[in-house]
């Protein structure tokens, strides 16, 4: 093959574009001009669609070993997007291609996809049997629904002539796809095959100080979002759970949850019951009524797991009380219970009123106990009310009241993050529209705020809200950036919405929020940003943040709309509607928008489109990926256009089977950390997702950190958004490497950024090495003297699948112009160059 045509097939390959490798009259004679192309789908719905091919119509091949080449979104997650009988057609006006197929089991709705080449797919729509004309050409190119052998299988499908180049593009797109996915499988523990007798590798690298140019200052950041009980029972310090009595099976998937759960009466003759008249609250509307027969009985909590107490800390107690019409009433004890029953700490309160009022008390902790419990006896017999039962520690982070748990707030801060990204992604747009987070229902007075059910299956007291975020923000040195949904909900709902009760509107990211209400929720959002920025006395959500007691403003910059989202019709014209009247009132807030939950696909392309049409200043790319991915992808934002939409790297982490937190997945993060660094002119900020995980009710994996309610776990992954973080900088350095292997698999594997930060005047160089070998490198910052500088390195290695590992930082002698410095196989190594250097 002559080096034209292995250049038009690597083209090919790369692109799915049927190209001529050789001349015209070079035209390969043995392949038929035209053959019968079958389209189809799995009988049982779980596939794409698929395709077949046949010289005589008699015997079929498939086409790619039945690769997907366009999938169904709609339904709920995963197994839940079903394609059933797919029906292919061309038009003959302009040679697209088009394909309707049954989204759901029952048949009532119906999808309708179109594309230029049946490789890239334009954004799918939803309709019911009555609509179907719509979406079907008169024009189209004819087919026929046959019946065929696929594979030892029968399928049904549709059958039409083709081109035979058309089954060769097809062909050669999905093996394309397929080489790169065995690429991005890669994995550590492979090596010892892959890198069989290799030897320790040499480079040079020759930073050019001279060659700079500015990046971002805001690149390493932290996306919170309250999955996997980060928030209540986590970050959040309080310590009883459904303190509110708000519980309900609505909230999630476990059994017993009811406005109880978590409660129970012991001791004595007592009973527990819950009721609803004269609320302290409509946005609370339950509360416990404990009636006790006999002094004794006692009202106990469970906390989160129990609840952690630690000797001579103070804890604070409330709650709201009031006896029955007709109850005397009198003192009630308030007490801290072992796992033996022991009283480890105790006060009291008096409850007399038939009204509500507050109670409050001070309990001080006389021992350690992992999971204690809380109990309220009433001295008297008689019928008391009680709700909001609250139980903080006094040590918050920073001693705020309705704060957060001092050690993960605190592990947070050590991150040093430049922005916090909140309250969540998928549950920003919630599992449809009614269950989309209303910001203003997570401010106010605490027994006004208004429970939340949670996407991820639980329930939200929202204790931790708008205002504790923004707080928190303030606390570290952070920028707040809200996230908040575009008038449409989770690509993955699954709920009805209050406007339609039919299959089409039970999936949510269908239906999004009607469009004469858009005009109020657009209010909702301006209102957020007059919220955080206004002016406490002259606007009425400034007044609102000062009452909550913060006068000045929040300062906010950020805002995101959307998250991950379809980018359908329906998604296009609110996220229009919002950003066009954001941009209008608060031009100088940066809107931030979103182009889906992939690297690619539809939603991907669909997004930049819509962002370039809009002028769209950033957007939010997401992507969890394999480790292999990152190393054959550092050239991704390589070739990304500079004028163009900014890039918010918003949710991202590498994903090994089982979904381990380890060391091979921390280096893969760095590696490519260190080509986002190369590339920190585009892409502006970037957070690992998710952030928090309690052990125990962990939904997804990996996470940065892990705990119980009394330890914080700090995984690989975290120390290399420390390091990062912690080691920015604002001016990057181009720089060459050199190495004395030319493998490729060598060369992917090692990295280098080197950065200045302008406030300490320091260089910083970091260097991955994810090779089974050390890397000896002589390091050279031309144009820059080192003689007598100080410096030190800060080094995270060990085996890949180690998940327990932590840097270690010494000082680092340099001497000369330049540096030598091994790098250990599989290490992160930071090192930074101080203040007294020469130029």
């Amino acid at each position: 093959m002559n080096r034209l045509v292995r250049l038009g097939f690597v083209f090919g390959l790369m692109t799915g574009a049927v190209l001529p490798l050789q001349a015209e009259t070079d035209k390969v004679t043995n392949v038929p001009d035209s053959v019968s192309l079958f389209s189809y789908a799995r009988a049982d719905g779980q596939s794409g669609l698929r395709f077949a091919w046949s010289p005589d119509g008699k015997q079929w091949l498939s086409v790619a070993d039945g690769y997907d080449y366009v999938k169904c979104d709609f339904g709920p997650w995963g197994r839940e997007k079903k394609m059933f009988a797919p029906h292919l057609w061309q038009n003959t006006s302009d040679g697209s291609w088009h394909c309707v197929w049954t989204a759901t089991r029952s048949g009532k709705v119906l999808a309708h996809a179109a594309s230029p080449d049946l490789l890239k797919w334009g954004a799918q729509s939803y309709f019911t049997e009555a609509d179907r004309q719509k979406y079907e050409s008169a024009s189209a190119f004819p087919t026929k629904a046959v019946q065929v052998t696929v594979d030892g299988k029968q399928a049904d499908g549709w059958m039409q002539r083709v081109p035979y180049a058309v089954v060769e593009q097809l062909t050669r797109y999905a093996e394309h796809k397929k080489y790169r996915q065995q690429l991005y499988d890669e994995r550590a523990e492979q090596d010892p095959v892959r890198f069989a007798g290799l030897k320790p590798v040499t480079a040079s690298v020759e930073v050019h100080a001279s060659d700079g140019k500015a990046i971002s200052d805001h690149l390493i950041g932290i996306f919170f979002e309250d999955i996997n009980y980060a928030a209540d029972g986590g970050l959040y310090a309080e310590l009883v759970q459904n303190r509110d009595f708000e519980y309900s099976p609505k909230d999630g998937s476990h059994q017993r949850w009811n406005s109880d759960y978590a409660w129970s009466v012991a001791g004595g003759e007592g009973s527990l019951s819950v009721a609803t008249d004269a609320p302290i609250h409509e946005n609370n509307p339950h509360y416990a009524v404990l009636d006790i027969k006999q002094a004794g009985a006692a009202l106990q909590n469970d906390g989160f797991d129990g609840i952690a107490l630690k000797k001579g800390e103070k804890y604070d107690f409330s709650c709201f009380a009031r006896i029955a019409a007709g109850s005397k009433g009198g003192k009630v004890e308030v007490s801290l219970l072992d796992e033996n029953g022991k009283t480890v700490g105790t006060a009291s309160v008096k409850v007399t009123s038939t009204k509500w009022k507050t109670q409050k008390a001070v309990l001080v902790a006389k021992a350690d106990v992992a999971a204690a419990k809380l109990a309220l006896r009433p001295e008297e017999a008689g019928t008391y009310h009680f709700d909001m039962v609250s139980l903080f520690p006094q040590h918050t982070f920073k001693g705020r009241k309705n704060g957060l748990r001092a050690d993960l707030a605190q592990t947070l801060a050590d991150l040093h993050p430049r922005f916090v990204r909140f309250p969540g992604g998928c549950v920003a747009h919630g599992d449809g529209i009614d269950n989309i987070y209303d910001w203003k229902g997570s401010i106010g007075p605490l027994e006004a705020r208004k429970p939340l059910r949670n996407l991820w299956g639980y329930h939200q007291t929202r204790g931790l809200g708008y205002f504790e975020y923004f707080q928190f923000c303030e606390d570290i040195g952070a920028e707040p950036v809200p996230v908040v949904a575009a008038g449409v909900p989770c690509q993955n709902s699954g709920t009805c919405s209050h406007h339609s009760k039919d299959e089409l509107g039970c999936n949510g990211q269908q239906g999004g929020i009607p469009m004469d209400e858009m005009p109020a929720y657009v209010q909702d959002v301006l209102d957020l940003i007059e919220y955080a920025n206004g002016d406490a006395r002259k606007t009425e959500w400034g007044r609102k943040r000062a009452e909550a007691g913060h006068p000045e403003p929040f300062h906010l910059k950020y805002i995101g709309i959307g998250n991950e989202d379809l980018i359908t019709e329906v998604f296009e014209e609110r996220f229009t509607m919002i950003y066009n009247a954001v941009r209008e009132k608060y031009p100088e807030v940066t809107v931030i928008g979103t182009v889906g939950p992939f690297y690619e696909g539809t939603d991907y392309d669909e997004g930049w489109k819509l962002a370039t049409r809009l002028e769209v200043p950033m957007v939010d790319e997401h992507y969890y990926v394999a480790p292999g991915w990152f190393i054959h992808n550092q050239d991704y934002y390589d070739r990304y256009d500079r004028h163009k939409s900014k890039v918010y790297l918003g949710e991202y982490a590498a994903h090994l089977p089982g979904r381990p937190s380890n060391l091979e997945t921390a280096l893969s993060e760095a590696l490519y950390l260190t080509a986002v660094e190369r590339n920190a002119d585009v892409v502006t900020m970037t957070s690992y997702a998710p952030l928090l995980a309690k052990e125990g009710h962990t939904q997804w994996r990996p996470d940065l950190i892990y705990f119980n309610n009394g330890e914080v776990k700090l995984t690989p992954d975290y120390y290399t958004q420390q390091l990062f973080r912690q080691n920015a900088g604002n001016e990057y350095f181009a720089s060459t490497i050199r190495l004395d292997n030319q493998q490729d698999a060598v060369r992917k594997r090692i990295g280098v950024s080197a950065v200045k930060d302008a406030v300490t005047g320091d260089y910083i160089v970091k260097l991955v090495n994810m090779l089974p070998v050390e890397v000896t490198s002589q390091v050279k910052l031309d144009g820059i003297s080192l003689d007598g500088s100080k410096a030190q390195k800060t080094v995270l290695t060990g085996r890949p699948a180690d998940e327990h590992v932590c840097p270690v930082t010494e000082s680092f002698d340099i001497q000369g112009e330049d540096f030598v410095y091994t790098l250990p196989a599989y290490s992160l190594t930071v090192i930074r160059i101080g203040q007294t250097l020469k130029k």
